[in-house]
């Protein structure tokens, strides 16, 4: 037998396992796509995905005129602001870490206790929140109809309306865009895609223990996360700092007592680029929170090689990030001034 028949012999029992590897891990995720999906009800032109981008960049949005979707979604630090919470109006610390915005489309539901269905609701939320933009749709509709060339974009972007500048159209508009924000071709996606070599050894052993030990059941499918709700300590709840006792997720939208501390699990797309991690934002290091959450979510504990195995596994989830070009955001006119900003006292930068 010549030597390069007898070296592939030895070479197929290895091959068998990386493909029965690549197939588990195709049954559990998917690939970024590299293009975005249909939105239900609200579909995307380039007039509105372009409208959508410009809200997004507009601190106007905001009553301060300080603070816009970027400030806290910034999309040049992989759609985070990594605060372990945002700070908004009036120097306000909000009560939770801010999640990615990067393929936010393919999550379940928005926020971490899922209280907005879909990127559209979402973004009206921190508009209106207190401690975020601290305005309200009529302030929003009242700022983006003093500006003309808003007036003339939303009229392109939603032809046959009477009245398109409305609260409701921003949303649609600013959802759009978001879901244009995606990361696709990590050395993951490729491996998905059949190349088996996208992956070194230490990377596919952190796959198999993700898959065995049963980190899948929670972050799987096209954002290796944000498919559902889980309640945080499983077998035993980590520290109050990590998990404070008077944030109890889920339950503040439900109120219903099985959904006490359970939170949407997060992506994990990108993650080495998105601390600091959990809701709570106390945890920097992403070693240190795969191992929070072997002993919390699995009663595992993982030893240093298999902690470091998940990790370089869960680096191969950083796509290529998309490049925005930051919009020319369109003037106001003396003939129609802008609503009188709600001033910030504090200090500077």
């Amino acid at each position: 037998m010549n030597k390069a028949l007898w070296g592939l012999i030895l070479l197929l029992p290895s091959l068998a396992s990386a493909d029965a590897l690549q197939d588990k891990a195709r049954a559990r995720f998917e690939a970024v796509p590299n293009t975005p999906p249909a939105l239900e009800g609200n579909p995307a032109t380039p007039e509105k995905i372009e409208l959508g981008k410009m809200l997004f960049f507009d601190p106007r949005l905001s009553s301060s005129w300080l603070i816009s979707c970027n400030t806290c979604h910034n999309v040049g630090l992989g759609g985070v602001d990594l605060l372990e919470t945002s700070i908004g109006h009036g120097w306000a610390q909000g009560p939770r870490n801010s999640p990615t915005v990067l393929n936010a489309v393919f999550n379940v539901a928005q926020f971490w206790d899922g209280r907005a269905k879909d990127l559209q609701e979402q973004a009206k939320g921190p508009i209106q929140a207190a401690v975020e933009m601290n305005s309200n749709p009529e302030r929003t509709v009242k700022t983006l109809e003093s500006i003309p060339e808003y007036v003339e974009r939303f009229q392109k972007s939603f032809p046959g309306q009477s009245d398109p500048v409305t609260f409701d159209n921003m949303a649609s508009a600013i959802e759009v865009f978001e879901a244009t924000l995606l990361t696709p071709w990590s050395k993951f996606d490729r491996y998905l895609r059949g190349d088996v070599d996208a992956l070194d050894s230490q990377e596919k052993q952190g796959l198999t223990l993700f898959l065995d030990k049963g980190c899948v059941n929670c972050h799987q499918g096209v954002n290796a996360g944000g498919t559902g709700y889980f309640p945080f300590g499983v077998v035993e709840k980590p520290g109050s700092e990590v998990l404070p006792p008077n944030d109890k997720g889920r339950f503040a939208v439900t109120r219903t007592a099985s959904d006490e501390y359970k939170f949407k699990s997060p992506s994990l797309r990108n993650i080495e680029l998105t601390p600091p991690y959990f809701h709570s934002g106390k945890v920097w290091d992403l070693k240190q929170a795969v191992s929070i959450m072997g002993t919390s979510q699995l009663g595992a504990d993982l030893s240093d090689a298999e902690s470091e195995a998940i990790v370089a596994f869960l680096k191969t989830l950083t796509g290529q990030q998309p490049k925005v070009e930051y919009p020319v955001l369109p003037p106001h006119t003396e003939q129609t001034p802008l609503p009188t900003p709600n001033g910030v006292r504090g200090g500077g930068h």
